[in-house]
C-alpha cells in the first residue's frame, strides 16, 4: 500500500536493509564457529522467526507492518549493542548494530513519506 510515489524508494531501501539484517543474522550464526552443544535449528529459530513473521507486510509496504518491524528491530539493536560491547567491537555485532539502526531509521522515514493523503 504505497500512498506516495516517493514511498517506493523508501520501501525498497527498507526491504534491502531487512534482507541485510537477515543475512547478517545467518552469517553470524555460522561464523566464526557455531555454538557448541546447542541446536542450530533452535538458534536460527530464535534469531529469525520474529523477523520472518514480518516478511509479507515488509514487502507489501504495509504501514502497520513497518510499525511492528520497528518495534521488533529495537530488540535486535539492543542485543547487538550489548554483544558489540562485550566482544569489544567484534565485526559481526557491530555490523548488525549498524544495520538494525539503519533499518529502524529507514522504516520511520518510510512511514513519514507513506502517510495516506487526507482531505
Amino acid at each position: 500500500m504505497l500512498h506516495n510515489p516517493k514511498a517506493r524508494h523508501t520501501a525498497r531501501a527498507t526491504q534491502f536493509l531487512y534482507l541485510a539484517v537477515l543475512a547478517t543474522l545467518l552469517i553470524t550464526t555460522f561464523y566464526p564457529a557455531p555454538v557448541e552443544g546447542v541446536s542450530l535449528t533452535l538458534i536460527l529459530s530464535v534469531k529469525l522467526i520474529p523477523l520472518l513473521a514480518l516478511v509479507i507486510p515488509v514487502f507489501r509496504g504495509n504501514n502497520r507492518g513497518y510499525i511492528w518491524l520497528s518495534f521488533v528491530v529495537i530488540f535486535y539493536f539492543t542485543q547487538a549493542v550489548v554483544s558489540a560491547w562485550l566482544s569489544e567491537g567484534a565485526p559481526g555485532p557491530v555490523v548488525l548494530m549498524l544495520l538494525t539502526l539503519l533499518l529502524f531509521t529507514m522504516a520511520m522515514v518510510h512511514l513519514k513519506v507513506n502517510r495516506p493523503v487526507t482531505g
